[in-house]
C-alpha cells in the first residue's frame, strides 16, 4: 500500500524502514544530529519535520523541532527526486535547489548516513 509523500503515515514508514536497516544502523552508529527540513510548494502548503538521530536510532517529527543544527529548505519538485533517487543531495545543494543553513560541517558529517538511505527505503510505495 502506497503512504502519501510528506504524511505522518510516509513519516513513520521512512522512521520505521531506516531504524530496521543495519546499513543505516551502521552509519548512524555514533552520529548524532538534529536537523529542520522545510519543503516549500507542496500540495498542502509548506511542509516541515525533524530528522534527529540519537544513539544510531532516527526520529522524525511533524513540524518544527528545537534546537535543530542545521535546517535544510527545499521545494516540492526537487524533494519529490530526491526521494526517487533521480538527485543526489549534493547535486541538488551545488545546483542552488537545497539551501542549508546553519551547521554546514554537521552536513558534511553526516554524508554516510544520507548515502545509507535509499537502501533503506526499499521498496516503499510512495504517492507524490
Amino acid at each position: 500500500m502506497a503512504v502519501k509523500f510528506l504524511s505522518d503515515e510516509w513519516l513513520g514508514e521512512v522512521e520505521s524502514r531506516l531504524n530496521s536497516n543495519e546499513a543505516f544502523q551502521n552509519a548512524a552508529k555514533g552520529q548524532s544530529a538534529k536537523l529542520q527540513q522545510v519543503i516549500t510548494g507542496a500540495p498542502d502548503g509548506e511542509s516541515k519535520y525533524g530528522f534527529i538521530i540519537d544513539g544510531g536510532k532516527v526520529s522524525m517529527p511533524k513540524g518544527d523541532i528545537e534546537g535543530a543544527e542545521a535546517t535544510v529548505t527545499q521545494d516540492y519538485d526537487t524533494a519529490v527526486k530526491l526521494s526517487k533517487g533521480e538527485l543526489q543531495g549534493q547535486a541538488a545543494f551545488m545546483q542552488g535547489k537545497l539551501k542549508i543553513s546553519g551547521n554546514l560541517m554537521k552536513m558534511m558529517q553526516l554524508q554516510g548516513v544520507f548515502t545509507a538511505m535509499p537502501g533503506a527505503m526499499g521498496d516503499l510505495e510512495v504517492e507524490y
